[in-house]
Order: C-alpha cells, then sequence, then structure tokens
C-alpha cells in the first residue's frame, strides 16, 4: 500500500480545492498525486479524517398525479463549456442533515417541494464520485415532488433550466445529450421498469 508523507494545499477556494500529495508508492517509488477536494483545509481531508461525510446530495425525484416523470435539470458546466442533464443536487452544508440539503436544494434549484422517502441505508449512503480525481461523496435521496417550478430561488451563478422528463423524452437524451453519469444509471431504471423505484423495495 502507498504511503502518503506530505500534503499541500494548493488552493484556498470556497467550494472546491487541490491538494499535492507526495509520498511513495507500493515499490517505494515517488508518488506525487493531486487530489481536488471539497475540504477547507488539509485536516478537514477524507485521507485525514477517515470519514465518508456526504459533501453533496444528488436527488432522484418523481413528478406528477402519475409520477410518470422525473425532474431533470439541464445546466450549463464550465468544465465543458456546453449542458449537460443531471438530477437537481447540491452541497450539503455544515450541520445539515443531507435530507434536509435535499429539500432545499430541491426548492432552490426548481422551485418545488420535496418529499423524501425512507429507504435503506445502502441506497442512499454517501459514495464518491469521481475518485480518480477528487475525494468528494454524494449521498442520494429519493421522493416525490410537487408544485410549479420557478427559477425565483435559484443562485444567479446558475444557469439551470428544470425539466419534467417523461420515458420518451428520457429515451431520447440517453441517446442524444450530455448526461452526468450518477443520473444516467437511475434514468435506465426510470426508463426501463413501471415502477422506477424498484430497487429500493
Amino acid at each position: 500500500m502507498a504511503q502518503i508523507e506530505k500534503i499541500t494545499q494548493q488552493t484556498d477556494n470556497r467550494f472546491v480545492n487541490l491538494y499535492h500529495v507526495q509520498g511513495k508508492n507500493r515499490v517505494g517509488k515517488p508518488l506525487n498525486y493531486y487530489v481536488a477536494s471539497r475540504a477547507k483545509t488539509i485536516e478537514q481531508m477524507k485521507l485525514k479524517t477517515k470519514v465518508n461525510r456526504p459533501d453533496g446530495v444528488i436527488i432522484y425525484s418523481l413528478y406528477g398525479e402519475k409520477r410518470d416523470k422525473v425532474i431533470l435539470v439541464k445546466q450549463y458546466r464550465v468544465a465543458i463549456d456546453d449542458y449537460i442533464y443531471e438530477f437537481p443536487a447540491g452541497l450539503v452544508e455544515e450541520n445539515e442533515d443531507y435530507h434536509q440539503a435535499a429539500i432545499r436544494e430541491m426548492h432552490e434549484e426548481t422551485g418545488l417541494d420535496f418529499q423524501p422517502i425512507q429507504v435503506e441505508e445502502c441506497f442512499e449512503k454517501p459514495y464518491f464520485t469521481t475518485i480518480g480525481m477528487t475525494d468528494e461523496s454524494c449521498a442520494s435521496v429519493y421522493g416525490y415532488a410537487t408544485g410549479t417550478i420557478s427559477r425565483q430561488y435559484m443562485e444567479e451563478s446558475e444557469e439551470i433550466e428544470v425539466v419534467l422528463a417523461d420515458r420518451e423524452e428520457v429515451a431520447r437524451i440517453l441517446r442524444e445529450e450530455n448526461v452526468a453519469i450518477m443520473c444516467a444509471f437511475q434514468l435506465m431504471h426510470f426508463l426501463k421498469n413501471d415502477d422506477p423505484f424498484y430497487f429500493l423495495k
């Protein structure tokens, strides 16, 4: 197993930072690695705390009387200079439960009211997003949303279009559009099963 000997913080930003990790790999040769992290300091990084507290929350929500639509956001992302389809999502604030974060983020991004459902821990616990680049992890919250779409609560830095997608539109999105992988896998469940939450039971 590799040994970490030194960590240097490269940036000091509000939402994400870059850390230079140095040490030795499993055969004793120099290890040089860069990790992006939501941690504000070295001591808060998961490789230090060994605690997988979710940085963010991803919201898989159904909509409509028949619950036959899924709520997506089509969002501009600088990393690709293009739009990508994702689930509503956001950061979990300090001392905030991620279910509460899901309710708040859904309202901020879409204007909709979100009611989480209870599921077994294994379906919602935080999983790592892109471990080759970052220690970020996100919890998943499932449920149903009601109300009317509104842009009133959206942050000015966000460039988001809310999409209520039925199965036909989901199939088109998967074929033709940029889609975040965490969203794509769940959309395949939505597309292929009459009960999109069947795997939670």
